[in-house]
């Protein structure tokens, strides 16, 4: 009996001490050419190639999860959007904001689906293209317009921090931006973008679970506070200045 419990334990403790191993062969995943906030999203949708390797945000969100989060998490709103779309060619000529936008006019059948996924789709194509970055601060009129219309970086990362922790469920915790440039901070629960009423989102934090519970299990406030470790400021200033032109696509 000692002998088959020893046994059990050694074989576990090969396995776990295998586990750098397993994320060791992880896919690369098919890098985008460039970054370009303005590409149209359009049907049939795709869920968007990143810009770096799973483990480029590591440690503060780990190579597991971005893939699973990326890949079948990303994969399944697409895959469920296009189904939903498959017998609509109306639906399919609009781009993602129009598709949002419009709600109102999709089929009540296919409404909840649609807005489901297709703020899914919007939401995590927005957040893949702030990653990937060194943290740090922004700067230049981003900069200038974080001072002016959320009190200064520092505040903004408090209340950003404040309305991510505080979401109860699930949800995201995100920054807007308007047409003149002006910033406003709000939390959407599930996959609510705020495209459905018009607006664009500069940057913001997904809080459901399968965003960081492999990592933190329950410790959303340790996720919320690493986020701010790998932003991409340039990227996300670029997102700006495509907001200001009228060009930003989701």
């Amino acid at each position: 009996m000692i002998d088959l419990f020893r046994r059990r334990f050694l074989i576990g403790a090969s396995l776990l001490s295998s586990t750098p191993l397993i994320r060791a062969v992880l896919p690369t995943p098919a890098f985008a050419k460039e970054f370009d906030p303005t590409a149209a999203l359009v049907f049939p949708y795709t869920v968007p190639a990143l810009l770096y390797s799973y483990d480029a945000n590591e440690p503060a969100i780990d190579a597991l999860t971005m893939q699973i989060h990326h890949d079948k998490h990303h994969g399944a709103y697409v895959t469920n959007l296009n189904a939903a779309l498959n017998d609509h060619p109306d639906l399919q000529r609009k781009t993602l904001p129009e598709l949002l936008a419009g709600l109102n006019q999709v089929p009540e059948p296919i409404r909840t689906t649609v807005h489901n996924n297709a703020g899914g789709h919007a939401n995590h194509t927005m957040f893949w293209q702030i990653l990937g970055g060194k943290g740090g601060e922004p700067k230049g009129d981003l900069a200038a317009a974080i001072q002016r219309d959320l009190g200064g970086f520092d505040k903004l990362k408090a209340d950003f921090n404040l309305a991510a922790t505080k979401l109860f469920g699930s949800g995201w915790a995100l920054v807007l931006v308007d047409g003149e440039g002006k910033l406003s901070l709000v939390a959407r629960p599930n996959q609510d973008s705020p495209l459905i009423e018009g607006k664009r989102v500069l940057f913001g934090n997904d809080v459901w679970e399968h965003a960081y519970y492999l990592k933190y299990q329950n410790r959303r406030a340790d996720y919320v506070g690493a986020f701010w470790s790998v932003l991409d400021w340039p990227r996300i200033a670029a997102r700006y200045a495509a907001a200001k032109a009228g060009t930003l696509a989701a």
